[in-house]
Formats: C-alpha cells, sequence, structure tokens
C-alpha cells in the first residue's frame, strides 16, 4: 500500500468515526507510522491540525442536521462529541456564526467544511536536495521529554497548555543543562558533517505510552563522552534521508525547520522510492556566528513495489 493509499484511508476512518470515538492509535496503523508522525505529517501537507479538521468536519455535520432534521440540539450535540449544548452552541458559533438554533432559520449562512482526500500535486517551481545514506547503529545520549502526540505541531488550533519540544530546548538552554550537555558531548562521529554542532535532537526512538512520543536533545556517543546522568539511547542501523538547509538568519530558525518539514512530507516522501520508518528523525544543527544551518535526517527504507 503507498503512501497516498494509507493517508487516504485513514482519512476514511476519519470520516467513518466523525459521529463516535477517533482512536488515535489505530489511525496510526493505517497510515503505518507513529500517531505523532501522522498528526505532523497532516499538519504540515494540508496547513491544519488533525483536531481542527475533525471539529470542523463534525460542526459541518451537525449543521447540516440542523437544517435537515427535527432532532434536538442536544442529542445533535452529544452525538458529534459534545457533553453539553452549552459547550456545542459555543463551538458551533464560533465556526458558523449563528447559534446551532439560529442556524435552523431560512436563508441562514453556514459554513462547510468537505472532506478531504490526498494526491500528489507537481509543483516543481524549486529543487529539493537531499541525500541517501546508510549508517551503522550509533548512541546518542542526553535529555529527554515525552510529550502528547499532538504536542509542538505548529498548524491549527492547539491546547497551548500542552508541553512541547520546544519548551525543552528553552528550558535546557535557560537552566545551563543545553551547554552542559554540549561539555559532556565528546567527539563527532566520522559519518557527521564539519559544519554541525554538538547538541541535536532525535524523535520517536522508542515506544512510550500510547498517543505520546518521545523527543531528546542529545550529542553522539563517543569513546570521550560523559554519559553519566543523561538517557541514552540506541538508534538502529538504518538507511537515512538527509535534507540540509540554506543558510539562514538564527530567528528564523523556527520557519526554516517547519519549510523543510512541510517540503518532505508534501513533496518529497510522496514522489520518492522510500517511505519513512515509524516516525524516527533526527534534527542535527550547525552553522557560525552569523548564520545557522540545519539537516533532517528521517530513517526510511525503500517502498515494497
Amino acid at each position: 500500500m503507498d503512501w497516498l493509499t494509507r493517508m487516504n484511508a485513514a482519512i476514511t476512518y476519519v470520516e467513518e468515526n466523525l459521529d463516535g470515538e477517533i482512536d488515535h492509535e489505530t489511525l496510526a496503523k493505517i497510515a503505518c507510522c507513529s500517531s505523532h508522525n501522522f498528526f505532523r505529517m497532516f499538519s504540515f501537507i494540508t496547513d491544519v491540525s488533525l483536531s481542527e479538521y475533525i471539529r470542523r468536519r463534525r460542526l459541518t455535520l451537525a449543521a447540516l442536521e440542523l437544517q435537515n432534521s427535527n432532532i434536538k440540539v442536544i442529542d445533535i450535540a452529544m452525538k458529534y462529541g459534545y457533553d453539553s449544548p452549552v459547550s456545542f452552541s459555543r463551538a458551533f458559533q464560533q465556526l458558523h456564526g449563528v447559534t446551532p438554533t439560529e442556524a435552523r432559520t431560512d436563508g441562514v449562512t453556514l459554513k462547510a467544511y468537505p472532506r478531504m482526500s490526498f494526491q500528489i500535486s507537481i509543483k516543481g517551481e524549486k529543487e529539493m536536495d537531499y541525500r541517501i545514506e546508510t549508517k551503522e547503529a550509533f548512541q546518542v545520549f542526553g535529555i529527554e521529554g515525552v510529550f502528547d502526540a499532538e504536542a509542538g505541531i505548529t498548524n491549527g488550533k492547539n491546547d497551548p497548555s500542552l508541553r512541547k519540544p520546544s519548551d525543552l530546548w528553552c528550558e535546557c538552554l535557560a537552566n545551563g543543562a543545553h551547554d552542559k550537555l554540549e561539555m559532556d558531548s565528546g567527539d563527532l562521529p566520522t559519518f557527521v558533517g564539519k559544519n554541525l554542532g554538538k547538541v541535536h535532537a532525535v524523535c520517536d526512538y522508542r515506544k512510550t505510552e500510547a498517543n505520546t512520543f518521545p523527543y531528546m536533545l542529545c550529542a553522539f556517543r563517543s569513546s570521550n563522552s560523559n554519559v553519566a546522568g543523561y538517557t541514552i539511547a540506541d538508534i538502529p542501523a538504518h538507511t537515512w534521508a538527509i535534507f540540509p538547509s540554506e543558510k539562514f538568519e538564527y530567528d528564523n530558525m523556527g520557519t526554516v525547520i517547519e519549510s523543510l518539514y512541510k517540503r518532505i512530507f508534501s513533496e518529497w516522501l510522496p514522489t520518492s522510492n522510500y517511505e519513512q520508518v515509524g516516525g524516527l528523525d533526527m534534527e542535527l544543527y550547525g552553522g557560525d556566528d552569523e548564520y545557522g544551518y540545519i539537516e533532517l535526517w528521517l530513517a526510511v527504507k525503500k517502498k515494497v513495489m
């Protein structure tokens, strides 16, 4: 089953369960990736988070039922996952601009968000640099956090109370843990470019509880690394698709990373002969005093044709 087929099968599952429970682990299995990676791919490709898409679709169907049936508002609210008429009315009015009761008035204007489908769009206006490299197993060590599967999804509306990987970076930079990890890192392995630094990040490298993912500020372990007090992770031998950025001003780092991921998920993966292994990827940081540089590493395997 190719990438497009899996993504569209996942959307079919969502659509068939808009009036019930949508299980994130089931979604991930259909898409053959981790739940966090599915949320991330969906967000980068569609420019809306999965939770926001589900909310819009449920309220679209709720509006149709209000206009075309005599079902009580409370029953429609419960059907589409709202535990009270008040919460349903608030969400409905935020999306449609009218209350559920007003939606039954002749001539009222409502919003309809159609079902999404995935297809390949050939753009080709700008080339995309990448390289494929096979690397033996290695270890990284560092400071780990475990996050909600939707934490850090940049597009759409998300719970601002969710702790995100960027919060871990800020904490480690503020409390000196980042600088200590850099001092404890030791030598870089020979397979890492000379223009890269000592502190990087790795994501989805081990199993955690359902609907969560691990993310670690990490250094490569070498013979002269000091790993005492750190979390150690084994990274198996893999083929990696490596995507280098252009040099950028450090204030633009977030935008550069987001743009690079978006192109990987929306342009490269759907059209390449490779698919990602789970959600394993690394962010390798480098640069100089003036400009930053990043490489995104995705563990991949060749598609079965």
